[in-house]
C-alpha cells in the first residue's frame, strides 16, 4: 500500500536571518513548530501528513550556519551546510575521510545541493549515511537554545531504540549550530550495502578507524547504521582488535562479535536476518581498507 502524497497542509512560514531570530521563534511556538533547512525529508512528511506542523522555520537565510572552518587541527561544519559543499571540500577529504566516502556514494546530486548535514542528522532516519563515519570520528554537535549552547557527543545524541527511529535530545526549542570533529590520528573510511551502486538507500552501514603502528592495531573505532532504530558504536569488536596484530583472521573474527551488539530490523529493502549476516561483511569490508590502505 502506497501512502497518498497530497498538497502541503497549511502553515504559517516564518525566515530569520540570525540564529538568536529562529531560536526566538522556537522559544515563541514550542512544539507546533518545524525547521526547514534543505526540505528533502520535512516536505515530503508533510505531504503524507506524517508531520503537520503550525509554523515552518526556514533556517536557509541564517548565514552563520553554513561553514567549513579547520580553524585549530580538527574540523569544523555548521549544521546548515549543503552536503554538495561538503562532497566537493578538500578539507573533508583530508580531515574527515570517512565522511567524503559516505557523500560520495550518498543519495543523488540533486538532493546533495538542498540537503545539509544538521537536517542528516536530526531527522535520525535509521538509514542515514552521515551518522556512522561521524560517530568514528567522535564527533560532537552543538546545540543553540534560549538557555545558551550545549554540545552533545553524538554517540549521546540519537535517543536509542527503546524511543523508536527519528528520536533525538534535541530540544523542540533548540538549533543545532555545528558538528566538531577533533583531530585524527589515522585513517578512516565507510562502506555501504545498498541494492546498487551510486544513489540507494542504505540496508547496512559501517564506518571504521584505526590507528596501526609496528604492525598492530592500537586504537580502533567502528560503527554501524540503517540496520534498526539508531546508529551504534561496536564497543566489543573494537576490544577484540585493541593491540591485536593486523591480520585477516583477527579481523574477521572480530567483526564476527558484531552480530550479538545489533537488534535488526525487517523492512522493504532486507530483512533482519540478512542484516544480520551482513553485518560482519561489511566491517570486515572497512577494517581490511583500513588495514591494505586501499581506500
Amino acid at each position: 500500500m502506497t501512502m497518498e502524497m497530497r498538497p502541503l497542509p497549511p502553515f504559517d512560514y516564518v525566515a530569520p536571518v540570525t540564529l538568536a531570530e529562529a531560536v526566538a521563534l522556537l522559544q515563541e511556538h514550542g512544539g507546533v513548530a518545524r525547521l526547514l533547512s534543505g526540505g528533502t525529508d520535512l516536505l515530503p512528511r508533510m505531504k503524507k501528513r506524517k508531520t503537520t506542523p503550525r509554523v515552518v522555520v526556514d533556517l536557509n537565510r541564517v548565514a552563520e550556519l553554513a561553514f567549513i572552518d579547520a580553524g585549530g587541527h580538527g574540523l569544523r561544519i555548521g549544521a546548515g551546510t549543503r552536503l554538495a559543499a561538503l562532497y566537493d571540500s578538500p578539507l573533508v577529504r583530508e580531515k574527515a575521510a570517512a565522511l567524503a566516502d559516505a557523500l560520495r556514494v550518498m543519495s543523488s546530486p540533486g538532493i546533495r545541493n538542498r540537503a545539509t548535514i544538521g537536517g542528516n542528522l536530526c531527522n535520525a532516519s535509521r538509514c542515514a549515511d552521515t551518522p556512522a563515519p561521524l560517530l568514528v570520528l567522535d564527533a560532537s554537535v552543538k546545540l543553540r537554545g534560549p538557555g545558551g549552547e550545549r554540545t552533545v557527543a553524538l554517540s549521546q545524541f540519537f535517543a536509542g531504540p527503546e524511543r523508536g527511529c527519528g528520536k533525538t535530545v534535541i530540544r523542540a526549542d533548540e538549533v543545532m549550530t555545528e558538528i566538531v570533529i577533533p583531530a585524527q590520528r589515522g585513517p578512516s573510511t565507510f562502506v555501504k550495502l545498498g541494492r546498487r551502486q551510486g544513489s540507494s538507500t542504505s540496508i547496512i552501514s559501517a564506518a571504521a578507524y584505526a590507528v596501526i603502528a609496528n604492525g598492530k592495531f592500537e586504537d580502533v573505532r567502528i560503527a554501524l547504521s540503517a540496520f534498526g532504530a539508531t546508529p551504534i558504536r561496536s564497543l566489543r569488536a573494537e576490544a577484540a582488535l585493541s593491540g591485536e596484530p593486523v591480520d585477516a583472521a583477527i579481523i574477521e573474527r572480530a567483526a564476527a562479535l558484531i552480530k550479538d551488539e545489533i537488534h535488526p530490523i525487517s523492512d522493504l529493502r532486507a530483512s533482519a536476518a540478512y542484516r544480520r549476516e551482513m553485518a560482519p561483511v561489511v566491517v570486515k569490508r572497512a577494517l581490511t581498507k583500513l588495514a591494505t590502505g586501499k581506500q
